[in-house]
């Protein structure tokens, strides 16, 4: 497909640890420049002349708003006989955050849309105190994520205090009584060296009603510029934990302070764990134990009691051991019983369970029936009268909903299902194993519609890094494709944490290759199944997603007839210098070292684009908003495609203003799946069925 909108060759090579590097396209790094400007414009006037005359947009727009007219319904938070939970109902743009009270009644506390009509503003976050008498809650706009902080009291809903701004990703620990908290903030910008804005995170104690430059500063002076802390108070107040991490390492320091023994201004901090290569996590219990959640000495995690007075290492004392196959995910603990009992969260293979143990000795005592084969969201129970505890669930074919577990009778019921009713497709979904290129073996959930046979337009999708897990989920993308009759396929690659922290590490830093190697046996353990072929296989993915695509396509462009690449990092030589990349170094590998280098030029999709090969056809997604990967990355990547591309399977960007990383609008994220599930039919020739096309237009 050409031409193509002009963009011009720089002629820059660095040296860099003894590679040469060329990177022609710098220039697009700059968003404000006119000529990136220009160059965007011409991309999306491209866009539009390919995409809007395919036939599937409109069908796929409709369908999409009906499998998400569902709507979708969060798990309680307790605080005494008020509960608060957020539930999105058919024909709201966000989620909505209620209240309700003794009686059961409802109320609505925080509406973005009523914020915000535009549906550019979005609620990051929220804690309510340990009362439920005031709420701590995040809320951004334009997808830019810089999270506002605001107090609320929740009888009248107004606001109490607020904004306090620079509380991007800032946990909220409620001291007793409401009237302070612990957060984090970043310093300001003018305290900082240029380019560092989004790090310097501090911990301070928050007096409501106070300014906030006067916050008393608790920790973090002198350390690691990219860390993140989080904070935590126990409920009766006396215990305050602090973590710390450098970025997104696998790893963090962990200490604990006596609030009746040293004031909350000044805690007399000390250490669980520091510098220990394990991610661990302390929760002082009702009973003064506590409980310590951490993979240290057990990738696939292990719950450990000890004396929070004396909490080291050689103190901890197994409670749930780890398991040979299942990673252990969460735990809840309901102590209102004659036999206190532990719920322990569990993931075998991508699939969630749920098991009950004797809180005092761990002892098994038998399972929580869910559902079905599917994923169960965080175990929460009541802070007082500890019998209950409730979990949300889903699977491909279920929207949200929130399980109830009573465990005075032990049994398992629905509790609140997603709001709207919605006709979901007949599918099946199974547990494929493959073998990747280093004789390891991976897992693939495969879905499709029931009786099909033949090679079928395919998605493959992947994830691959941070330790994220791709489990079952409702998912009007995947329903929508499998409906129109393709096969979609979602790899559980190593990067995530799907069989534990030796998984993730198995595909981070110089091990990155293994990822790439198991997505590329994904795509032919589909294709020597039958079930598609390289000229009807598609892959997608999204931020260290989007890597991963385009590592692929770079790879195996044979393999692949579609790529679907949205928000991706792609120009590994220089992804620290924007963004947050710096915190994902650990992840990675730094460019300033020359070893580390090494690995990350070794697959940097931008630096492996060669003249001369045919390309797939590829739609980079970007979003103007996006504050954690810029979308630099993309517009740099489809020039040099464009550019080089052999073929004529088009190379094409979709840039989207007033969205970000995270979350959106329903609506804008119907408009974005209908985009690229269009993109990828008419590459991979799938078609709507005419009955399904009738109706859709009739209805």
């Amino acid at each position: 497909m050409r031409p193509y909108p002009p963009a011009r060759r720089q002629d820059i090579v660095e040296d860099l640890h003894g590679h040469r590097v060329a990177d022609p396209y710098r220039w697009l790094e700059d968003p404000g420049a006119a000529d990136t400007k220009a160059w965007l414009a011409a991309q999306d006037k491209l866009f539009r002349k390919v995409m809007d005359p395919l036939p599937a947009r409109d069908a796929l727009r409709r369908r999409l708003g009906e499998l998400l007219g569902a709507g979708s319904v969060g798990s309680p938070i307790w605080r005494g006989e008020r509960r608060f939970f957020t539930r999105r109902a058919p024909g709201q743009e966000h989620p909505v955050l209620y209240t309700a009270g003794p009686d059961g009644s409802e109320r609505v506390l925080i509406d973005p849309i009523a914020l915000d009509p535009d549906g550019t503003t979005t609620l990051d976050g929220w804690q309510p105190d340990k009362e439920g008498r005031r709420l701590a809650y995040k809320i951004s706009t334009g997808g830019d994520e810089e999270s506002l902080l605001y107090v609320m009291d929740v009888a009248s809903g107004e606001r109490v205090e607020g904004p306090i701004d620079r509380a991007r990703y800032s946990s909220i620990a409620w001291l007793p009584d409401g009237e302070a908290y612990y957060y984090t903030r970043r310093l300001p910008a003018r305290d900082v060296p240029a380019g560092e804005e989004q790090y310097h995170r501090r911990v301070y104690l928050h007096r409501v009603g106070t300014e906030p430059d006067t916050d008393t500063l608790i920790f973090g002076d002198g350390m690691d510029k990219t860390n993140y802390y989080g904070v935590s108070v126990s409920r009766d107040g006396r215990w305050l934990t602090v973590s710390a991490s450098q970025g997104t390492a696998p790893r963090n320091d962990l200490w604990i302070a006596d609030l009746s023994a040293s004031p909350p201004g000044s805690p007399e901090l000390r250490a669980v764990q520091e510098g220990v290569d394990a991610a661990t996590g302390l929760r002082v219990g009702r009973d003064g134990r506590a409980y310590v959640f951490t993979d240290r000495d057990a990738p696939r995690s292990r719950l450990c009691v000890t004396d929070p007075a004396d909490p080291s290492y050689e103190t901890w004392r197994d409670l749930v051991p780890q398991d040979p196959e299942a990673v252990l995910t969460d735990y809840a603990i309901l102590d209102d019983l004659d036999r206190p009992v532990l719920l322990a969260g569990w993931m075998r293979h991508a699939i969630s369970e749920i098991t009950v143990h004797d809180l005092e000795t761990g002892a098994r005592l038998g399972t929580v029936p869910t559902p079905g084969l599917g994923s169960i969201g965080g175990i929460i129970e009541r802070p007082e009268d500890g019998h209950e505890a409730w979990f949300g669930y889903t699977d491909n074919v279920t929207p949200s909903s929130v399980m109830h577990y009573d465990a005075r009778t032990g049994e398992t019921t629905l509790w609140a299902s997603a709001p709207g009713t919605v006709e979901v497709p007949d599918i099946e979904t199974r547990q494929i194993t493959y073998t990747s290129r280093d004789g390891t073996e991976v897992r693939m959930l495969v879905s499709s519609r029931p009786g099909l046979s033949g090679p079928r337009p395919t998605v493959l999708y992947g994830y691959g890094g941070f330790n994220v897990p791709l489990t079952p989920a409702y998912s009007a993308s995947i329903l929508a494709w499998v409906e129109a009759g393709g096969v979609y396929a979602v790899a559980n690659l190593r990067g995530g944490s799907e069989e534990g922290e030796e998984w993730h590490r198995a595909g981070m830093r110089d091990r990155k290759q293994n990822v790439f190697d198991d997505f590329h046996a994904a795509a032919e353990k589909l294709i020597a199944d039958g079930l598609t072929t390289p000229s009807r296989l598609a892959i997608s993915g999204g931020s260290n997603g989007g890597l991963l695509v385009g590592a692929a396509l770079t790879q195996r462009p044979e393999l692949y007839r579609a790529v679907v690449c949205s928000a991706p990092l792609l120009d590994m030589a220089r992804y620290e210098r924007f963004g947050l990349g710096e915190t994902w170094n650990d992840e990675y590998g730094r460019a300033d070292d020359p070893e580390e280098f090494g690995w990350l030029i070794g697959y940097s999709p931008y630096h492996h684009v060669h003249a001369g090969t045919a390309y797939p056809a590829v739609l980079f997604t970007t979003f103007a908003g996006d504050t954690r990967v810029d979308p630099l990355h993309a517009r740099k990547m489809c020039a040099a495609l464009q550019h080089t591309t052999a073929s004529e399977a088009p190379i094409l960007l979709r840039d989207e203003p007033e969205v970000g990383h995270g979350s959106r609008s329903v609506s804008r994220s119907i408009t974005l799946m209908a985009d690229t599930l269009a993109f990828m039919a008419a590459q991979t020739g799938l078609t709507l069925p005419d009955e399904l096309t009738r109706d859709l237009i009739a209805g």
